[in-house]
């Protein structure tokens, strides 16, 4: 017989804990882009920043450490000047590209 496992009693996921060099972390933002989803994007940022250290992106990004994981929530709507500075403070760019025909 299988042995039946609920979804409930799964460990949650934790991307931060696989954002560990720059070349994961552009895969990653590319991947959350493409979705085109604000929430998406800003819980993503607040992935990256947890695997950089919280408190460093905070102070970086000149906000405070609360309202940098109150922006960051998976269902926060921030400001764009909001995730300009945090993306300034990872060191990561938004870059536009024209979607292939």
């Amino acid at each position: 017989m299988t042995k039946r496992i609920k979804v409930a009693d799964l460990p949650e996921f934790d991307a931060a804990a696989y954002l560990d060099n720059e070349t994961a972390i552009a895969a990653y933002l590319t991947s959350i882009l493409e979705a085109n989803n604000p929430a998406l994007l800003a819980a993503a940022l607040g992935d990256i920043a947890r695997a950089r250290g919280m408190g460093e992106i905070a102070k970086a990004s000149g906000l405070t450490r609360e309202a940098l994981y109150k922006a960051l929530r998976p269902d926060a709507q921030p400001r764009f000047d909001t995730i300009s500075r945090v993306c300034a403070a990872l060191g990561v760019r938004l870059v536009a590209q024209a979607e292939e025909a």
